[in-house]
């Protein structure tokens, strides 16, 4: 019997068994921004391929944004970001990708938005605020979390966060994302938001604001973030492969 080729094995060329190679370790850190790539011929014989597939896959990067091609010079690790996995939240994100990050819980506390409880009929809120910073660089990002008050997360004031981590917090109590909406912008920092992050009041700071449901389209939580630009961007693909 024939196999078809939907039953035969995907094959990769040595081309892109070295861009995802090259993208991995950009992407973990291991080359980090501002450090030369080897040069052609180290690739090469490294990696058992020919100068023109290297050529050809840091092509693919360059155009990736990961990496940048001086004439004569070489390439060099452009990309300064991280790719945030929104289901094992952030701090766990950027944790696992090498940043030396962690969460500080500022305070959890009743709150209300008219907005919301009429969009999603949800009378009142849990407002968790948390300030995440970077050990080197101090604080990086501070959001309001705004989950409903109902069920196990109306006693969260009292009893805390599960194993310090919100995105634990809503799954033990069966609330879990399915879909959402994300809109980005920018915000001049307050004098609170200022003293909080460590900054200038008016310094103008990336802000983030993420509504997530569930999939009958009851509210999950609502986050307002606002995000170091010089630390976060965001990166959004479209179309086919």
């Amino acid at each position: 019997m024939n196999r078809t080729d939907q039953d035969r094995p995907t094959r990769f060329s040595k081309r892109d068994r070295l861009v995802h190679e090259l993208s991995r370790q950009i992407h973990t850190g291991v080359l980090t921004r501002g450090q030369q790539l080897p040069a052609e011929h180290e690739l090469a014989e490294r990696f058992e391929v020919s100068r023109g597939t290297v050529r050809s896959a840091l092509s693919e990067l360059q155009r990736r944004e990961l990496i940048a091609t001086q004439t004569g010079v070489g390439s060099f690790v452009t990309f300064d970001g991280v790719e945030l996995d929104q289901t094992i939240g952030w701090a766990t994100a950027l944790s696992r990708s090498g940043f030396d990050i962690r969460a500080e819980l500022l305070d959890i506390e009743k709150a209300a938005d008219p907005e919301l409880t009429a969009r999603f009929g949800v009378a009142e809120f849990i407002a968790v605020r948390r300030l995440r910073r970077d050990r080197a660089a101090g604080p990086v990002s501070y959001e309001v979390a705004l989950v409903p008050k109902t069920g196990e997360l109306a006693n969260l004031p009292r009893r805390g966060l599960v194993d310090d981590s919100l995105t634990a917090t809503l799954a033990a109590a069966g609330l879990h994302p399915a879909r959402g909406e994300q809109w980005i912008g920018t915000e001049s920092l307050t004098a609170h938001t200022a003293e909080l992050l460590e900054r200038r009041e008016g310094e103008l700071f990336l802000r983030a604001t993420r509504t997530s449901t569930d999939s009958a389209g009851g509210l999950v939580e609502h986050v307002i973030s606002l995000l170091d630009p010089a630390r976060f961007q965001f990166h959004l693909t479209f179309g086919t492969a």
